[in-house]
């Protein structure tokens, strides 16, 4: 494990990060106990965690407040900030969006501090980072992404099922999709993928400038996302559902075996989970590969941060340091499948150790670590990154939906246009 995490570490970090010792936060009236307020979004896993914090510190117990989606949250967190009020004392936040707070430190609390330094994974920290060396978030997760598949439908397809066959058979994008336009010649019924919108997101974790340049510098009009959006929008009609991602239909792709792969995250396990059945309907394997077409990528990882608002700037930052930490990480991975961003936790024997039932008792805890291992380049994340991010998928729906790929590229240029 001292491999995957000085891997990463060097080759997703562009230079070590100094942390600053510990600050107040800017919270002079600082309260030392009451109800300390979070919201998140999606599952993080966080239930048996709060009751456990609660009961061990009923002076700052903690309130969770689930927002279903990260862009429904997204939105409600934007229109506070805009307000200045209405902000909780912990914010959790996806990762695509930490450059935009680390953008506007003045309204974050710095939460760097001796007990947590060198805690996370260097491309993590610097993610959450800024120039100066504020630590705006404390990182959740990290998404080393698999593919997960639906092994009972690669039989019925005439292809092999087992995990290390299916891995040798997409190591390049090429060979995946060339997998799937034979795999959906013998199962027309079925689709290879679950969205256009999530191939061309698991495609840009591996572009290093997919929408700004170094220099915060928009730029979509690059080769590299171009061939994302033509690989992508060209296979359309022959090998993907034609769903959003989290949209209902796509939901409901899952039960009524309407995809065969996805890419796979640790933390798409529990969706998959949800939108199956657990347990799964009678002949439904689901399995996973270690495999990641292209070689690696990571998908993911989310942040709590503490805004300048909150009254209890001190107890939140105890709160998201202990929930954070990685005998934490360690239990929500086990337990939901979002896989631990924390140094300490990487190197447990625990995290080997770990395997799915669900998944055909993968063993999800080296599989994984030998995704961590495979990264070896992190998208550069600007402060519109997120912004953006939304535009190009909303284009690539689009085209799903009949819009011609020229027409619906010309809008996404538009559009980005106008975000700057």
């Amino acid at each position: 494990m001292r491999k995957t995490t000085h891997r990463l570490a060097l080759g997703l970090a562009t230079a070590a990060l100094g942390l600053t010792a510990a600050c107040g936060g800017g919270g002079g009236d600082d309260d030392a106990t009451g109800t300390i307020e979070l919201t998140t979004f999606g599952e993080f896993g966080y239930d048996d965690l709060v009751k456990q914090w609660n009961e061990d510190n009923p002076d700052t117990p903690v309130k969770q407040t689930k927002v279903s989606k990260w862009d429904d949250w997204k939105n409600e967190l934007n229109t506070m900030l805009q307000a200045g009020t209405g902000l909780p004392d912990v914010v959790a936040v996806e990762g695509d969006f930490m450059p935009a707070i680390v953008a506007a430190p003045d309204r974050w609390v710095d939460l760097a501090s001796d007990d947590v330094k060198g805690r996370w994974l260097d491309f993590k920290e610097k993610e959450a980072t800024t120039a100066d060396g504020a630590l705006l978030g404390y990182a959740t997760d990290a998404g080393p992404e698999a593919i997960c598949y639906r092994a009972d439908l690669f039989e019925k397809a005439g292809l092999p099922s087992d995990r290390e066959e299916v891995a040798a058979l997409m190591s390049t994008w090429d060979d995946y999709f060339a997998l799937g336009e034979k795999f959906t010649k013998a199962s027309p019924d079925v689709a290879w993928y679950d969205a256009s919108g999530s191939i061309a997101q698991a495609m840009l974790n591996q572009v290093e400038f997919p929408f700004e340049q170094e220099d915060g510098t928009v730029d979509v009009d690059n080769p590299e996302l171009k061939e994302v959006w033509e690989t992508v929008t060209s296979r359309s009609d022959s090998l993907s559902t034609q769903t959003a991602q989290w949209s209902d239909d796509w939901n409901a792709g899952f039960a009524r075996d309407g995809f065969a792969t996805i890419p796979c995250p640790g933390w798409m396990r529990n969706p998959i989970k949800d939108n199956t059945g657990d347990p799964a309907p009678d002949g439904v394997v689901w399995d996973i590969a270690d495999v990641f077409p292209g070689g690696g990528g990571n998908w993911g990882g989310s942040y709590l941060a503490v805004p300048q608002t909150s009254k209890k700037q001190d107890a939140a930052r105890e709160f998201a340091a202990w929930i954070t930490a990685p005998e934490q990480q360690l239990t929500i991975f086990e337990t939901l499948g979002n896989f631990p961003s924390q140094v300490e936790a990487l190197e447990s024997p625990d995290l080997l150790s770990v395997t799915d039932e669900y998944f055909n008792d993968a063993p999800v805890g080296e599989i994984f670590s030998s995704r961590a291992d495979a990264i070896d380049v992190q998208p550069f994340h600007g402060p519109l990154y997120s912004d953006i991010l939304t535009k190009f998928q909303d284009a690539i729906n689009r085209v799903d939906q009949g819009t011609d790929p020229d027409e619906s590229w010309a809008s996404f240029v538009s559009e980005v246009k106008a975000l700057q």
